[in-house]
């Protein structure tokens, strides 16, 4: 008898141990894990914007929009990059235009938190992105940028936040 009842302990010892590791699994989770994603790993993620990626690293600025910011980004697709001229974007990429690339691509992010409830009161005016130059708001008819047509807003990232256009802005230069 004693040697069922030792079997039994050890059966209901194992089960116990058994039992338990889901339950420490589920309390041993990493911290960063619910982390938000900064700017750059937002766009990554959604992948609408692979060029846009490629553009950022060729003109090396993902550690400056993985910043803190707070940024807002006026992020054309890929399909906004595809409207561009043949060959353009394979030549931006070189790294012999990085200072023209990087200028294009700042030239679509503004300083600070725009969410579009900020962007709908502006219009008809200018607001200044880190490339220098303004680029002009428009919200009768839908939102523009310039002469591009912002598709989504708001999708918000630890460091600001992106507006999702159809277009690439060219910056006079």
């Amino acid at each position: 008898m004693s040697g069922i009842l030792a079997r039994s302990a050890a059966v209901l010892a194992l089960l116990a141990i058994v039992g338990s590791v889901p339950l420490l699994a589920r309390a041993e989770t990493p911290k960063d894990a619910a982390k938000p994603m900064d700017i750059v790993e937002t766009a990554v993620g959604a992948g609408q914007f692979k060029t846009l990626a490629a553009a950022l690293e060729a003109g090396g600025l993902i550690d400056a929009l993985k910043g803190s910011g707070p940024f807002t980004v006026f992020a054309p697709t890929d399909e906004a990059f595809a409207k561009l001229p043949a060959g353009t974007v394979e030549l931006l990429l070189k790294p012999e235009n990085k200072e023209k690339l990087k200028a294009i691509l700042l030239y679509h992010v503004v300083q600070g938190n725009v969410p579009a409830s900020r962007v709908l009161k502006l219009n008809g005016r200018s607001v200044k992105t880190l490339q220098g130059s303004a680029i002009k708001v428009h919200t009768k008819g839908g939102v523009r940028v310039n002469n591009a047509k912002v598709t989504k807003t708001d999708i918000n990232a630890s460091n600001g936040v992106i507006h999702v256009i159809d277009t690439v802005l060219m910056p006079k230069m």
